[in-house]
């Protein structure tokens, strides 16, 4: 099964443009098999198969990869169990991340994959970002993911000011991009943000268009 799932996994990044080595293929097996352990008492993410969140989960959150610095401050908000942190940090080990995530459950799951990935650089903080900022760095992150936070405008609302000026905001979206980008308008304009780069695509076996959009933030 192991085998099976790696060579899935190894054809489908490939796909994308995403080449993982050994080690990172280990320890996201590692990451997926306490994932699956987990989902057994605590409803993590609500899929029932090993495939789909391989597919629907895990390459889902690797898709920006190809379009990130080796480098930098990095936060995901809302992470739930570790989508998209946890495979970015394990394909740009390089990123300095921080994980906030408000639910204790979840809070302890990641903190039990950090221990058994021995992954570096890398924190939970146990918050809620439209009220527990100050707990997130203060000279600001290069990039900033929310997978399933809230709507755009809430989204940017809440991570744009703890962007620094230069950096990336990564959001995804399942389908009406024209309408989620009007609702977005104002406060895209508002915090100096700009859509640099929109990344259209299909998750294996899905008929539905993926949308990732990044933002870079051009000014204070």
């Amino acid at each position: 099964m192991q085998k099976e799932e790696n060579n899935l996994l190894n054809s489908w990044a490939r796909d994308f443009g995403i080449t993982l080595s050994t080690s990172q293929i280990n320890l996201i097996n590692i990451y997926l098999n306490e994932l699956w352990e987990w989902n057994k008492k605590v409803n993590l993410t609500g899929l029932t198969s090993r495939k789909k969140i391989l597919k629907e989960l895990l390459i889902d959150s690797l898709i920006p990869s190809p379009y990130l610095p080796e480098e930098g401050n990095f936060l995901d908000v809302g992470s739930g169990a570790g989508f998209p942190a946890i495979p970015l940090k394990i394909s740009s080990p390089g990123l300095k991340t921080h994980l906030m995530e408000a639910r204790s459950k979840r809070v302890n799951f990641l903190k039990q994959v950090i221990r058994i990935t021995n992954l570096d650089d890398i924190e939970i903080i146990r918050g809620r970002i439209e009220k527990d900022g100050t707990l997130l760095r203060s000279e600001g992150y290069d990039i900033i993911t929310a997978r399933a936070l809230a709507d755009l405008p809430r989204t940017l609302t809440w991570c744009a000011p703890h962007l620094k000026t230069g950096g990336l905001i990564l959001s995804f979206q399942a389908s009406q991009l024209e309408k989620v980008l009007k609702e977005g308008s104002d406060v895209i304009h508002e915090h100096g943000l700009v859509l640099y780069k929109t990344v259209s695509y299909r998750l294996p076996g899905k008929d539905s268009i993926r949308h990732l959009l990044i933002f870079r933030k051009t000014k204070l």
